[in-house]
């Protein structure tokens, strides 16, 4: 009977300690949710504020010219050129491209659908800033392509106002060897078609420089508005 006797209580004393143990290890259980969800719910709040101190980065500047032709807008390269890019952007800024033409279309003899435009302030003295240094090809990584906006110039160093959209390739004008090419800085994303429509514009027989015959367009083409767009 004594032996029977100590083996139930044997039993029941390591029931009690099972269920002890079990309890504990609820209220372990119960006391980590707690903390998990709270630590949640504190995240949650500070999230809208966490996301805006996150610094954003901006992406590259665009500028849309106004034609009666169309609206052409261009992506500007700040990065790999920002002498040139910031230099049409303090143009835009100071609205001295609103009024200004495109009055050149230089289209190639071999194909007269190719070529480029040229607009800007028609180095006009007033409407002009300081010329800027020149940003060659080899040194910005950009080159002429389809679309491209360059500056036009003189000599390197001497652009200011002035600058071409190219339609079609023109790896002539990347620069290379000894020559330092025109300085890219630029592209179109919308507006081609009225790029290609004055390309095709009619021109005059004559020009004030032999490089321009037959180059120049008969009624420039008026930008009536340059503005930055998102």
């Amino acid at each position: 009977m004594r032996v029977r006797h100590f083996r139930r209580h044997l039993v029941q004393r390591a029931a009690t300690f099972a269920g002890s143990a079990v309890s504990s290890d609820r209220r372990a259980n119960l006391a980590n949710f707690r903390v998990a969800t709270r630590a949640r719910a504190a995240l949650l709040f500070a999230l809208p504020l966490l996301l805006a101190a996150a610094p954003v980065r901006p992406g590259l500047p665009h500028v849309r010219l106004d034609t009666p032709e169309g609206a052409i807008v261009l992506e500007l390269d700040i990065r790999r050129a920002p002498i040139t890019a910031n230099n049409f952007l303090a143009y835009v800024d100071e609205h001295k491209f609103d009024g200004a033409t495109f009055y050149r279309a230089a289209r190639s003899k071999a194909d007269p659908k190719r070529g480029f435009i040229q607009g800007g302030v028609n180095h006009v003295a007033s409407k002009s800033k300081f010329p800027i240094d020149h940003e060659p090809t080899t040194k910005t990584g950009l080159h002429h392509l389809d679309g491209t906006i360059s500056m036009a110039r003189f000599q390197p160093g001497s652009a200011q106002g002035d600058w071409s959209i190219l339609v079609g390739p023109a790896p002539s004008m990347d620069a290379h060897g000894s020559e330092p090419g025109y300085a890219a800085f630029g592209h179109v994303v919308s507006g081609m078609a009225v790029v290609r429509r004055i390309l095709a514009a009619p021109t005059w027989p004559g020009a004030r420089t032999p490089e321009m015959m037959g180059q120049m367009i008969h009624d420039p083409v008026t930008i009536t508005r340059a503005t930055r767009v998102p």
